[in-house]
């Protein structure tokens, strides 16, 4: 998938832990732990609010885009 979660970076950053951050936006540790290792396949605008506040930051700091790599994209020669 295109969209890379940098949540871990953020914490590492505000040397948070997972627990404490999953407590301070009200979700699991375990839902959390699939938002960050990239498993979602959505996140509510809630869920993404509540990161920024908790951590600080904006949602460019948590979530990025990068272009899959597909052998269908690479012109032949």
């Amino acid at each position: 998938m295109p969209i890379v979660v940098d949540i871990d970076v953020m914490l590492a950053r505000r040397k948070m832990s997972v627990g404490a951050l999953a407590d301070a936006i009200g979700i699991t540790p375990a839902n959390l732990a699939v938002l960050k290792n990239g498993r979602a396949r959505a996140v509510r605008f809630s869920t993404l609010d509540a990161l920024c506040v908790a951590l600080e930051c904006q949602p460019s700091d948590l979530l990025r885009w990068e272009p899959a790599e597909s052998s269908a994209s690479i012109p032949t020669a």
